[in-house]
């Protein structure tokens, strides 16, 4: 029987790990890669063939820094070797399958050990602390449970630090509101979007969340999100919205979360080594500078991945914390390089243009992002937002006055034209789980 781990400290989970001085924790890293390194060589032929193919032998690795000469992982690797080929275990060990949705095709799959289990639940409890949660709390999960480690992982974390769960899964917001009422949920853990569509639910139903529910702290990860969005969350939910990030490839969450600070998430760096690089050259870049995210794991068990190229955007900064914390923060995910779209020779990411619409009054975080060419083969951008209850009824003379403030917005701050449509309330299709802001019709 799993027991209830007595906290360090009010927000620490593991005093001695995530307190560490730095240098104490770089030693424990290279220790740590050192044995995944030969783990990954001697038992998966992947990446023997790979660091072969480079002229790299794990005993090449002596310092962290060298960790730059070692080739990447790609998601296509993953797709390559599916669904069995990158494990250093044999099958009789593997307890768990986790994974990606699978819908543009196979799935990334993920082994896990019963080892790997425990140790990503003593994490993920690690993590829930963090943000703020405690034994006394009632956890609603409103990820969806299966392949995806969203709702599993939260799971296990929170009954391993003794809060109660409910596994409410994705879906069914007029229920989940009833269940977060009935059970006194104090803790809400799901996407940001599907956040955003209880609360329309909420008003729908005449429900103030805010003086009905005992909600307290919100627990959001899966997508990128803004600051705006955060405020938009908070002031409808009347909750602190924390952010945390992980994803599948690698263990799930539990990768960083945020502290009561926020002011960047702290990465478990006692189990994932992280560099950020240039996208186009693959070249390490210093703490600060924005790129891609690259993630090594140090203890993962079935399955060792060695620089996997996240695909995300973000930056990092090694400086302490004031929570006393001395792990490496990254900031929120900016973006994925791949989901960057080059309109008229213009980069953009849609993060950029959810920042600047959550900016402006009049409008609800609600958008799709369309993007197609003309018969003249010119590429077109259609930028689609919900106006807000009082616009719609103010009338078409507001709705074309605020299209042409949302038009020169963008075309001043990000050197881009736009189509802009302003549609009425509740007339953008709602996420229960991940919200799809992006249509590029130039590839289909």
């Amino acid at each position: 029987m799993v027991t209830t781990k007595e906290l360090a400290a009010p927000s620490l989970w593991d005093q001695e790990i995530e307190t560490m001085p730095r240098q104490e924790l770089q030693r424990l890293q290279l220790e740590r890669l050192k044995r995944q390194l030969r783990r990954a060589y001697d038992l998966v032929p992947f990446y023997r063939q790979r660091f072969d193919e480079n002229d790299i032998r794990p005993e090449d690795v002596h310092s962290l820094t060298d960790l730059r000469h070692l080739p990447f992982t790609t998601k296509g690797d993953y797709r390559n070797n599916y669904p069995y080929n990158l494990l250093a275990v044999p099958l009789r060990e593997i307890v768990r399958i986790h994974g990606s949705s699978g819908t543009t095709g196979k799935p990334i799959a993920a082994g896990y050990t019963r080892n790997d289990i425990e140790l990503w639940t003593d994490l993920m409890a690690r993590t829930e602390v963090i943000q703020g949660v405690t034994p006394d709390d009632v956890f609603q999960i409103t990820f969806g449970y299966g392949l995806f480690t969203g709702g599993l992982g939260h799971h296990y974390g929170a009954e391993r630090l003794g809060a109660i769960v409910i596994p409410a899964a994705a879906g069914l917001s007029r229920r989940q509101l009833m269940l977060m009422e009935d059970f006194g949920t104090t803790v809400l853990c799901g996407t940001p979007s599907y956040a955003l569509t209880l609360a329309d639910t909420a008003a729908e139903m005449g429900i103030d969340i805010r003086k009905r529910m005992r909600l307290r702290l919100g627990i959001f990860g899966g997508e990128p999100w803004s600051e705006r969005l955060r405020d938009e969350i908070e002031a409808r939910l009347g909750i602190k919205a924390m952010n945390n990030y992980g994803l599948a490839e690698v263990m799930g969450p539990g990768v960083s979360a945020e502290c009561v600070h926020r002011c960047g998430m702290h990465i478990a760096e006692d189990h994932f080594l992280a560099e950020v690089v240039d996208p186009e050259t693959g070249e390490p870049l210093d703490y600060g500078q924005e790129g891609e995210l690259v993630i090594t794991t140090l203890t993962k068990e079935a399955m060792p991945v060695i620089r996997y190229r996240t695909r995300d955007r973000t930056a990092l900064n090694p400086e302490p914390c004031k929570c006393g914390r001395t792990m490496v923060r990254m900031s929120r995910v900016l973006g994925r390089t791949d989901d960057m779209i080059k309109v008229r020779g213009v980069n953009i990411f849609p993060s950029a243009i959810e920042s600047i619409l959550l900016e402006i009054d009049g409008l609800s975080p609600h958008y799709q992002i369309v993007v197609d060419r003309d018969n003249k083969h010119v590429d077109e951008l259609l930028v689609r937002v919900e106006v807000t209850e009082a616009v719609h009824k103010h009338g078409q003379d507001g709705v074309n006055e605020l299209e042409s403030k949302v038009r020169t917005e963008l075309r001043s701050r990000l050197a881009v034209s736009a189509n802009i449509r302003l549609v009425g309330p509740n007339t953008i299709p709602r996420s229960e789980g991940k919200a799809k802001r992006l249509v590029d019709l130039r590839e289909m």
